[in-house]
């Protein structure tokens, strides 16, 4: 409801939630909500609809770690046109991103891999946003006239 509220148009809340459901289901753990408020910033969209988005994603989401070993496998596919062998995977902290073993070997197939699922959902949020805040709004401006 917070987002139907924000004082912008519907496009730069539906665009700055897009961006938010986009880097959620990125593993880019410590920096989602970061990328997210830079990347709506340089798109000039809103901000705040990007932060709640990617927030939300996380917290509606509990089987995202079943989402990032969908991710993995599917990236590694792509890059190394075989099935992945088995991997540990535990916590992957900021700095374990500047190791390039660890990115190679992990983060960057999740990454090609999240984008099967990031774009196609941040293209639906888009769009999904951009209805219901065309309808709050003009439910809301119906609302007033009739007052």
């Amino acid at each position: 409801m917070t987002l139907m509220t924000i004082a912008d148009s519907p496009h730069s809340i539906a665009l700055g939630s897009a961006i938010g459901i986009f880097f959620g289901f990125t593993p880019l753990w410590s920096m989602k909500t970061l990328l997210s408020i830079g990347t709506a910033w340089l798109l000039k969209c809103n901000k705040i609809a990007a932060a709640i988005a990617v927030t939300l994603h996380d917290v509606i989401l509990p089987l995202m770690p079943a989402i990032f070993w969908w991710e993995y496998k599917v990236g590694y596919r792509v890059l190394h046109g075989t099935k992945p062998r088995h991997v540990r995977l535990g916590h992957v902290s900021v700095w374990d991103y500047l190791h390039s073993d660890v990115f190679v070997r992990l983060i960057w197939p999740t990454l090609v891999g999240s984008l099967f699922l990031a774009v196609p959902c941040a293209i639906a949020a888009y769009f999904m946003m951009r209805t219901l805040v065309d309808r709050a709004r003009s439910c809301a401006d119906s609302t007033e006239t009739e007052g």
